[in-house]
């Protein structure tokens, strides 16, 4: 066991604009050409060093400038100085630090865990509480306007061995929506077909809309309608017998309480980005079980670095069931960030048993990708 009680003196921002292959279209907006992260570096005094990932995206979480001010202004104090085993009393005044800028503090939980796991000669998992899977079934985005080009996407998916796809509709026109359905019955009828329309449908448009599609037997169907709308989401709910899940109308815990009294879902999309880390994303998959509902991995427009801190998570949480949606480093990226790639295998994103996150960036890629910087000389 290394030494906790040393001090962190080390503390280095990146925010990176990260080239993507292709468009990707949601209910509530959109992203193309570059997407935005922000890669935090913890050193201690014996030169260990934990990386953190802040994926943000200003419709949903907050944006990439919020996030680096959070981290960069507000957050630092916080760390220089405090010992590397303080890590719970560190992230108890970051809550309270800074309103809100989850994704900022996700990315300081995950340095502050990364930096522990190597420091003990430990993965990460093991500090979250201990590994219940090695591997995660994996679940990609259909999500770009030109369907031709997701054909494609598709047929590289197949010969991958990954057998789970999950539609994003509400962007186009219900018949949009309908027509890819429908191709992939056909053409795809081995995959495991989920829907998410990202709120994307009014409260007039959605009863109508939700029973259509529910028709297809998807998996689940993922937040129809606004955030806020938890009386229309309690309502969808009952109208069939395709699970409902929810995820912008559930950040942490705080909300998960909310969900389940209010019996808006029947499961619910764990993300650290929006959870605010680790720690309180698997609060969040316990209560939701607690409450007999389901969860699985989500995740937002994220580098390797943060796919790696979602697996440490689901690995250590076995009432996340339904797999994770871990694919932007390996199907949308240009280029991942980290030094060796994201492991992906046969359509199952593999667990490291390596200390830390089991894997680190490429220093000469923040770099070259970055739009800002604060790091030491």
């Amino acid at each position: 066991m290394g030494d906790l009680s040393q001090q962190i003196i080390g503390y280095d921002l990146w925010h990176l604009e990260l080239p993507v292959t292709s468009r990707r279209d949601h209910g509530i907006g959109s992203v193309e050409g570059v997407c935005e992260v922000v890669v935090l570096r913890l050193t201690s005094e014996d030169g260990s060093q934990g990386y953190g990932e802040a994926s943000p995206w200003s419709v949903f979480t907050g944006t990439p400038e919020a996030t680096y001010a959070a981290l960069n202004r507000y957050l630092r104090p916080l760390v220089m100085g405090a010992r590397v085993a303080d890590r719970a009393a560190i992230m108890a005044r970051a809550a309270y630090a800074v309103a809100h800028c989850t994704e900022a503090k996700a990315a300081l939980e995950a340095a502050l865990l990364d930096l522990t796991g190597r420091i003990s000669a430990v993965p990460v998992w093991a500090l979250l509480g201990g590994k219940c899977r090695d591997a995660i079934p994996l679940s990609c985005s259909i999500a770009n306007p030109d369907f031709a080009q997701d054909i494609e996407l598709l047929a590289r998916l197949q010969d991958d061995g990954v057998r789970i796809v999950k539609l994003k509709t509400g962007f186009k026109d219900h018949a949009f929506d309908i027509m890819r359905l429908e191709y992939l019955a056909k053409h795809y009828p081995q995959f495991s077909v989920r829907v998410d329309y990202n709120q994307g449908l009014s409260i007039e448009d959605a009863p109508a809309q939700v029973r259509n599609v529910a028709s297809f037997n998807p998996d689940f169907i993922e937040q129809p309608v606004r955030a806020h709308h938890y009386g229309m989401m309690a309502k969808l709910r009952q109208m069939t017998d395709v699970p409902l899940l929810a995820d912008e109308s559930v950040f942490g815990p705080e909300d998960m309480e909310r969900a389940a009294r209010e019996g808006i879902c029947d499961g619910v999309s764990i993300k650290i980005m929006k959870s605010g880390g680790l720690v309180r994303g698997q609060t969040v998959a316990r209560m939701a079980a607690a409450h007999g509902l389901s969860a699985y991995g989500g995740d937002m427009f994220e580098a390797g670095l943060a796919h790696l801190a979602g697996t440490h998570m689901i690995a250590a949480t076995p009432e996340i069931t339904l797999g994770c949606e871990f694919y932007q480093a390996s199907y949308f990226l240009a280029e991942d960030i980290l030094e060796e790639p994201f492991e992906v295998k046969r359509g199952q994103v593999i667990v490291p048993d390596t200390p830390g996150l089991g894997g680190k960036p490429d220093e000469a890629k923040l770099n070259h990708y970055a739009v800002s910087k604060a790091v030491a000389a």
